[in-house]
């Protein structure tokens, strides 16, 4: 049973997708929703949660794995968009601005298990804050389901600001496809708040268009 009425979504997608003027470029379709009555200043109110959508959206989601031996080239395998080692991570780790525009770059961070005090150390305090710290895998896991389930996956977060912003497909994608890809979003965000009572107002547009606001329920 959805969250939200799917045909209701749809019909403001298809007005976000009407209001924006042509680019040439795919422009994503985003997500924005306000919420309300919750302090966001206490840690516990806070969210950080990979949403995986049950229709992947048309946008290079770009993973990172950090990986030695086996692992890395399992991951190299399945499609991984950048691998490092540990001398890798070694040698970036004294370039924070190197590492800011890996945190830049990649939306996910896939590690294995045994990297992760270094990866702490040395990438932590830029990936921290981001909330982007990788997944920890063991040295034999099978990579491939995880990196296929991130390439259609979004992380919602809320840290100063009680507000979740994120991409749900692209302009060329059916209407109600992104609307099943917002009801996913809301799902989790269910599991956390209170939902539609703490939901103060929602809004679907596309990158360069203007904001369409949208009573889901």
């Amino acid at each position: 049973m959805p969250t939200v009425n799917i045909n209701k979504v749809a019909k403001a997608v298809e007005e976000a997708k009407r209001l924006a003027k042509p680019r040439n470029f795919r422009q994503s379709v985003e997500l924005i929703i306000k919420l309300k009555d919750v302090d966001v200043r206490q840690p516990e109110n806070r969210i950080n949660e990979i949403v995986t959508l049950p229709y992947k959206p048309n946008k290079d989601i770009k993973i990172c794995v950090i990986a030695q031996g086996d692992l890395a080239l399992k991951a190299k395998d399945a499609g991984a968009d950048l691998v490092l080692s540990r001398d890798d991570v070694q040698k970036l780790g004294s370039n924070r601005r190197e590492v800011r525009k890996l945190a830049k770059e990649y939306m996910f961070f896939v590690a294995q298990a045994d990297l992760m005090p270094l990866i702490g150390r040395l990438f932590g305090p830029i990936l921290g804050p981001r909330g982007k710290m990788p997944i920890p895998v063991p040295p034999t896991a099978n990579v491939a389901p995880l990196l296929e389930r991130l390439k259609r996956s979004v992380r919602i977060r809320i840290r100063n600001q009680p507000q979740v912003m994120c991409i749900v497909g692209s302009e060329d994608m059916d209407s109600k496809e992104i609307a099943y890809n917002i009801d996913a979003v809301f799902e989790v965000l269910s599991r956390k708040y209170k939902v539609p009572y703490n939901i103060e107002k929602v809004y679907v547009k596309l990158s360069m268009g203007p904001a369409v606001s949208v009573d889901p329920w």
